[in-house]
């Protein structure tokens, strides 16, 4: 079971969670809810009560861990001075081989180890993900949330007070209505902490491409339907993308105007990205034969930053295996398949505004069993290292 103390501060990059432009100022607090008084203190004693046993679960970033020390660093001297509150920056990795990121509000960030390797040696993808929790520190996050689930309860406990004592009904609808509230306020603050991060790594040196790089790596490690939106923590990666448009336009104007030549820069040259559309599953007639049918995968999908090709695949069957790093090929658990009869692959340059994929399923007696076995798209690199993953729509009545 997971420690008390560590579940205290997951602003952080949950995974499968689903929803969500301008930019504001660190500090700024451009959502609706309460302000942080200036007095306000109940967060950092809290971190500092708990901070003794959370580095007694974690590590300083060390030999591997090195590319994270130095972007974090270099993140930190890009802040503004003089800050109101001082924070302890410090950045620390739990080994606990999952794929997270969380702040707490003294200044000090934990990475989980499966993040952290995932990360590799990719200076820009760290900064992505440190980036957006030292924005929650900053913004003080932790105390907004707080007061604003304060303020949610006192709301609800004077209408159940007022309400008839016969009617529970009424005192379900509130305590429903404070937990939709309650998860919209924070998918506000993480797509906040997300456009305030953008700017912060680009004043830095990295690319803001490695955001939704990050995102799609991390997408690529679930499979299977996202709980429902109305009470998700955190947005989903595909609403992140279409929220932050604005957003990394924004960051990327910043960064090249900082750094002529990309490659010179800190993070070095920005990271493929595809942005892939949902899947689309439609039946066709059979070419073959009359009076048959044949269905047809498609996918729509955008890329940046492409040099050459990459390989679009269609595969059978659902991945349960996760991504070593960010340079690792093909998850270990579905293996080189190409001659089994459970992947079909093509290779794009990508290099159209809108490119579409489309896959002709293989004929069988029963066609909607051939098609339902096809469960998960992937995009690849030139080098087979994964890009973008999707979920195959279910087969329609």
């Amino acid at each position: 079971m997971e420690p008390l103390a560590l579940k205290l501060y997951r602003f952080s990059w949950k995974l499968g969670l689903c929803l969500w432009c301008a930019f504001s100022a660190f500090g700024q607090q451009s959502l609706d809810g309460p302000q942080v008084p200036p007095n306000f203190r109940l967060d950092l004693d809290t971190a500092g009560r708990l901070r003794p046993q959370l580095w007694a679960q974690s590590m300083a970033p060390a030999g591997r861990y090195a590319p994270g020390r130095l972007a974090f660093d270099r993140l930190i001297q890009q802040l503004p001075q003089p800050s109101a509150t001082k924070f302890a920056w410090e950045l620390r990795i739990v080994d606990d081989k999952e794929f997270n990121a969380y702040s707490s509000p003294d200044g000090t960030v934990y990475v989980e180890s499966g993040l952290a390797q995932l990360a590799g040696q990719s200076a820009g993808l760290w900064a992505a993900l440190l980036s957006h929790e030292i924005a929650h520190i900053v913004r003080r996050d932790w105390a907004r949330r707080y007061l604003y689930q304060k303020s949610l309860e006192r709301g609800s406990a004077a209408v159940i007070v007022l309400g008839d004592p016969g009617l529970p009904s009424a005192s379900w609808s509130d305590s429903q209505k404070a937990s939709e509230n309650l998860a919209r306020f924070c998918r506000q603050l993480e797509v906040e902490a997300d456009r305030e991060g953008l700017m912060l790594m680009a004043r830095a040196g990295y690319h803001p491409d490695f955001v939704p790089a990050l995102h799609h790596l991390l997408h690529a490690q679930t499979t299977g339907a996202a709980p429902d939106a109305l009470y998700a923590m955190h947005p989903c990666w595909e609403e992140r993308d279409r929220e932050l448009n604005a957003a990394y336009v924004a960051a990327g104007i910043e960064f090249e105007h900082r750094w002529t030549e990309w490659f010179a820069s800190p993070g070095g040259n920005p990271p493929i990205v595809v942005f892939a559309e949902a899947p689309t599953l439609k039946k066709t007639a059979s070419k073959g034969k009359a009076g048959s049918h044949e269905w047809e995968v498609q996918v729509s999908m955008h890329c940046e930053n492409l040099v050459g090709a990459v390989e679009v695949v269609l595969h059978a069957g659902s991945a349960s295996g996760n991504v070593a790093g960010s340079g690792s090929a093909w998850p270990e658990t579905l293996g080189d398949q190409r001659d089994t009869g459970r992947e079909m692959r093509q290779l794009t340059g990508c290099t159209s505004p809108r490119t579409i994929i489309t896959f002709t399923l293989p004929d069988g007696s029963d066609p909607r069993q051939a098609a339902a076995r096809w469960s998960d798209l992937y995009i690849l690199d030139a080098w087979g290292a994964i890009l973008a993953r999707a979920d195959l729509p279910k087969m329609p009545r």
